[in-house]
């Protein structure tokens, strides 16, 4: 997983922020959680594709969370450009 995601100021976490970067344009990248809520995953996904932002899939909520070092487990975490 991208380092970035180990820094505060070049990543954002959680559905609404991410979901605000990538509407602004401040996405680079993406990354979803397959076991996410499928409401969570699909309104990510729909906006990462109407906005042309990659998105990355991973396994785990929990495996983002720790990447992203915070105590608990995250859907979606986006790296700012």
């Amino acid at each position: 997983m991208d380092e970035a995601l180990r820094n505060p100021a070049k990543r954002v976490v959680g559905l609404k922020q991410v979901l605000r970067a990538v509407k602004a344009g401040q996405a680079k990248e993406v990354y979803l959680c397959k076991d996410a809520d499928e409401f969570i995953y699909r309104q990510v996904e729909q906006a990462c594709e109407e906005h042309g932002v990659p998105v990355i899939s991973l396994d785990s909520m929990e495996a983002l969370g720790k990447a992203c070092l915070i105590a608990v487990k995250t859907a979606t975490a986006a790296i700012l450009s």
